[in-house]
């Protein structure tokens, strides 16, 4: 190895990589089990509201706070995760989030009264909402270039994996032992499992270079060249950025950054993140008592909704089939909208079970469509001093609406203007923020990442 400027660098030959099952699928493989942990507890909380609104008797604006405390831990866990990972590296913060989230998943289970529950559930989010963020910023940087766009949209797969488990393993534990707390606990043991198998991933080698950790970098390269069986090549290590350490402020030093980067593409980031998840998790989080009350028995209702996840998973391969044919933007601006206009469908049929079912499980492969697009295309608009943090405050505001979202949805617009103008509302919000990407975001197909 040498550091002459004729070379390419150490970058170019990570992302000029073939591609191999046994060294990038293998991180992919990890990465996306951490993923569908995430899917599988933010479905859980659908699934919680209808069980523990009987349990302790809850009024649905009470209940709605299953959901934000959850999702609003899961918000301030994607801002923070997301710097810590930018700051000490991913692989540290990759084997730190299921750890945290499996040890007050526990203590949310045996919680004594329901204000623990959701200081428990906020705890939990915390932790488990670091996956997202630092998954796709290693599985992104590990993946060679010609072959990311798919593999960012193909790790959305493991979120209708998890949802689906979710419902299907609820309905059966509900329907032999009628415990909600065994719903909780049943995520924990495989959870564990996973935090140990992280332990093997290597570190990130463009976060390496980013830190001046040379030697360590050229370590993971040669490592990489070798095991992908491509040939030796010389390649040169730019200097180090400046980074922030990590401390209370380099969270606002990471967020002024991305701004200054550049706020049209900050906006349309946080904007279609906001919006598209929000109707997401709007169905996720009220389905199963939308249904319940629409005459629909627990475990059926239960089902519907895992089946609503599940063929979400035919949308990820659709997104993963069509992401670098069509480009991110035009398949956002299509299926954005659509899945929305979908649910208002729904909303409109749903005391008619057959066409509720029917309906659902379309809005349930649009929109994973479109989610795994919105992943892979918002991981790509930043440079890497900035990809996780750029990708974590993205989430985090969209897991704020998705907190705060279903709780102003159940306490004011659904008993205001009704089911179907609600799912409306929010899917004019999806449509203003598709205007601005298309206005002011860049096209990221194929672009080398920096």
């Amino acid at each position: 190895m040498n550091t002459y400027t004729s070379v390419p660098s150490g970058e170019q030959v990570v992302q000029e990589l073939p591609w191999r099952w046994a060294v990038q699928g293998r991180i992919f493989l990890i990465g996306g089990l951490g993923f569908m942990f995430d899917a599988w507890d933010v479905t859980l909380n659908g699934i919680l509201i209808p069980l523990l609104s009987k349990h302790w008797s809850l009024e649905p604006a009470d209940a709605a706070w299953i959901g934000t405390a959850n999702l609003i831990g899961m918000a301030l866990g994607a801002f923070a995760w997301g710097t810590i990972a930018d700051t000490i590296g991913r692989r540290k913060a990759f084997t730190a989030t299921l750890l945290i989230f499996s040890l007050f998943t526990v203590l949310g289970a045996f919680a004594p009264d329901f204000l623990w529950f959701c200081v428990f559930r906020f705890m939990a989010g915390f932790g488990l909402g670091g996956c997202i963020p630092v998954d796709y910023a290693l599985v992104g940087e590990f993946t060679p270039r010609k072959q990311r766009g798919r593999v960012l949209t193909a790790m959305d797969g493991w979120w209708p994996v998890g949802a689906a488990l979710c419902g299907f393993v609820s309905a059966g534990l509900m329907a032999a032992f009628a415990d909600w707390r065994l719903t909780m606990l049943v995520m924990v043991l495989p959870a564990l499992l996973v935090f140990w198998v992280r332990r093997s991933v290597p570190e990130s080698p463009l976060f390496l270079i980013r830190k001046g950790r040379r030697k360590e970098a050229a370590e993971v390269i040669d490592a990489l060249v070798a095991a992908t069986g491509a040939p030796p090549r010389a390649y040169s290590l730019p200097d180090p950025q400046a980074a922030p350490r990590l401390s209370a402020g380099s969270a606002w030093t990471q967020l002024r950054s991305l701004w200054q980067f550049s706020w049209k593409i900050t906006t349309a980031a946080w904007a279609l993140f906001f919006t598209v998840l929000l109707v997401y998790y709007l169905s996720l989080t009220w389905m199963p008592r939308i249904l319940i009350g629409a005459g629909f028995e627990e475990y059926k209702a239960f089902l519907t909704t895992a089946g609503m996840a599940a063929v979400g998973l035919l949308g990820v391969v659709a997104a993963a089939l069509l992401v670098e044919r069509l480009g991110r933007k035009w398949i956002l601006a299509v299926s954005g909208p659509l899945s929305a206009g979908t649910l208002v469908v729904v909303a409109l049929v749903v005391d008619i079970p057959s066409a509720a079912v029917f309906w659902l499980l379309v809005f349930g492969f649009v929109v994973q469509v479109a989610i795994p697009v919105l992943y892979a295309y918002v991981s790509e608009l930043y440079p890497t001093e900035l990809r996780g943090s750029g990708f974590g405050w993205a989430s985090t505001f969209s897991r704020l609406g998705a907190g705060f979202g279903p709780l102003v949805f159940a306490s004011f617009f659904w008993p205001t203007f009704g089911l179907a103008t609600s799912f409306a509302l929010a899917g004019g919000l999806v449509l203003l923020a598709v205007i601005w990407m298309g206005l002011f975001a860049p096209e990221t197909k194929q672009r080398a990442l920096d």
